[in-house]
């Protein structure tokens, strides 16, 4: 079951769980700055109001003071300075001093007492002590002295009523800045407390839910839902959560028929391809053409259930002949042994590829087709491939409607081009074959040539010379010729046996050092030749088809030195390393190359030699001059080399 997941929805800022939590700190750190800010406003109009006090006292004893001074007539610069003292104290109580904050309130009943003050002393008591101080009569002086002394009570009461009214209103502040800091107590539980809560209802709380409904899904229990109770990531993880248990659950429903599909499935894929082995592997069978083809069709019919068929072989003149065929009449085969390429069905799948026909009624009723007259009712034609060429086409026919679907067009695909490619290889092979069979059948007419014919002309003059001495009857002549013809004839029977054991040599085992060792004893037994055979290296085996042909060069080289070196001692050197390399020398009495072929001395066997060299894909080397020796040398470098 396939189930469509609906996609989480873009979320505005607004319904992120991250804006809330951010709006929330917001608000609380608005709040805390808010209560802090005030708290600290307080606390400083607290001080400056104690500095007011402070300074507001001092007033009282400095009227004093300064009014005891003027009785005692202190220094003029003393009172002055007094003077100037508590004018600079009333203007700081009002402005403020740096260093020493103050507050008097801009309006309201100290602000007013604050005013009054300091109309006294600028209008009345300063003008008094200053009256007093520059009066020159005694008299004057004491007129002010008395003055200033009868406003003196008046003007302490105005200070005292400065002084109340600004600690009346510290015991106010005092108790606002306690009612503050007990509600920044309060505040701060309560922020607390709505934390938790709105961790818990936004957090914890649908974490818990999706722990649970998890627990429970791995319990089997595939009916759990979660309750999609906001719009913030918790609501689309739910959302999301219960999508995926409605996937799962309709999954778990439908198993048992997806399993069922599935195993399905698999034993069809497992029947191609059991089809594709077994087919293949008979096609990779040394089989002929014929036998191919019908082995081919007999296993596809049994496979596909047709009731017939044939192979068609595709020749150079654009004619299909039938190589194979099944289930269908001899009347069929014989009328349709041969047809050309674009004829009928089997013929037109040549150019047009794959032909299937499901029902032969829905094609045009005009057209007739032979196999549709003897009952069959589908039909499915393909073709054999090498290398995306066409050589042929195979055909299925059956009885009843028959649809080859997909799966079997692909396989039937595959497998025409599988016997395209074993029909190639035995053409190739019959091709080697022939090939093998016409090179050896030229060596064997080189060797008889070389050795046989010329032995045979040789006696054929003998003869000659024995009817020529008989027509004139001279004995001593036919004496002296009996026993040349004796020894030709000794010479081309022991040519024919050597020539007949070369062909017929056969490696046993791939065991070309067992071999060599035959060539020298059996040189040694005809000849009485020394011999010594050296062979080193650790390099991997030659191919036997490698190994023969090094094999019938030697043997030949042997030959060669039997018969003409006339030499005492031969040497034979194998080094088979990554390259093969072999040498056979004598100490006979040698021979010039150059003016080998032009002597006629071909019958040394120096052409089959070097033809089976090129054969190996090798190098031959022949070092020779008279009186010297000879030496041949068969160089096979590693790039020439078969695996064995």
């Amino acid at each position: 079951m396939n189930v469509q997941a609906i996609p989480l929805l873009y979320l505005p800022p607004r319904k992120r769980l991250t804006f809330r939590i951010l709006l929330m700190t917001l608000i609380g750190l608005g709040l805390t700055m808010t209560a802090i800010g005030y708290t600290l406003l307080l606390s400083w109009q607290l001080e400056g109001g104690g500095t007011v006090i402070n300074e507001a006292g001092s007033l009282r004893m400095r009227t004093y003071q300064l009014a005891l001074e003027l009785e005692q007539g202190q220094p003029r610069i003393e009172i002055e300075g007094e003077i100037d003292r508590f004018s600079q104290i009333l203007e700081g109580l009002q402005t403020g001093q740096p260093g020493q904050p103050t507050f008097i309130p801009a309006q309201g009943p100290i602000h007013e007492q604050m005013r009054q003050v300091q109309e006294q002393w600028r209008h009345r008591m300063q003008v008094h002590a200053r009256g007093a101080l520059d009066a020159a009569d005694p008299r004057l002086r004491q007129a002010a002295l008395a003055r200033y002394a009868q406003e003196l009570p008046g003007f302490v009461s105005d200070i005292n009523l400065l002084v109340s009214l600004v600690e009346a209103d510290l015991a106010d502040k005092t108790t606002w800045l306690r009612l503050c800091q007990t509600a920044l107590i309060f505040m701060a539980l309560a922020a607390s407390i709505a934390v938790l809560y709105l961790l818990y209802l936004w957090i914890v709380g649908p974490v818990r839910r999706m722990q649970a409904g998890i627990a429970r899904m791995s319990q089997d229990d595939l009916g759990v839902r979660l309750p999609v109770e906001s719009e913030d990531e918790f609501g689309q993880l739910a959302q999301a959560f219960n999508q995926m248990a409605d996937h799962v659950q309709g999954v778990h429903r439908t198993l048992e028929q997806r399993v069922a599909e599935k195993t399905a499935l698999l034993q069809e894929q497992n029947d191609e391809v059991s089809t594709l082995y077994e087919i293949t592997g008979f096609l990779s069978g040394a089989h002929a053409i014929e036998a191919l083809c019908s082995g081919f069709l007999r296993r596809i019919m049994d496979k596909l259930q047709a009731d017939g068929g044939t192979v068609r072989i595709l020749d150079e003149r654009g004619n299909l002949y039938i190589a194979a065929h099944a289930g269908i009449s001899e009347e069929i085969v014989e009328q349709e042994h041969c047809l050309k390429v674009g004829e009928c069905l089997c013929g037109s799948a040549i150019e047009q590829g794959v032909i299937v026909i499901r029902d032969f009624r829905e094609l045009d009723p005009r057209q007739h087709y032979r196999c549709q007259q003897e009952g069959a009712a589908s039909l499915g034609v393909f073709q054999i491939l090498v290398r995306d060429q066409v050589i042929g086409s195979f055909s299925l026919h059956f009885s009843r409607q028959h649809t080859i679907g997909t799966d079997q067009r692909r396989l039937l695909d595959t497998l025409g081009r599988h016997l395209g490619a074993a029909i190639e290889n035995q053409r190739l092979i019959a091709r080697e074959k022939e090939f093998a069979v016409s090179s050896e059948r030229n060596l064997l007419a080189q060797g008889l040539h070389d050795s046989i014919a010329q032995g045979l002309n040789f006696l054929n003059l003998q003869v000659q010379m024995l009817e020529d001495s008989l027509a004139r009857g001279q004995v001593d002549e036919i004496r002296d010729i009996a026993p040349l013809l004796r020894a030709g004839v000794q010479e081309n029977y022991e040519d024919v046996r050597e020539l007949l054991q070369n062909f017929r040599t056969r490696l046993q085992d791939s065991n070309l050092e067992s071999e060599m060792h035959k060539a020298i004893d059996k040189l040694q037994r005809q000849s009485g030749l020394q011999s010594r055979l050296d062979i080193s290296g650790n390099g991997p085996p030659l191919a036997p088809e490698q190994q023969l042909q090094v094999l019938f060069i030697l043997q030949e080289a042997l030959s060669n030195v039997r018969k003409h070196a006339q030499a005492k001692h031969v040497e034979i050197v194998v080094r088979n390393e990554r390259d093969f390399h072999m040498s056979v020398a004598d100490d006979g009495h040698g021979f010039l190359p150059e003016t080998a072929h032009a002597k006629g001395l071909e019958h040394v066997g120096l052409r089959i030699m070097q033809e089976r060299a090129e054969r190996l894909g090798g190098r031959l080397d022949i070092d020779s001059q008279p009186g010297r020796g000879t030496r041949i040398s068969l160089e096979l470098m590693r790039q020439e080399r078969l695996v064995a």
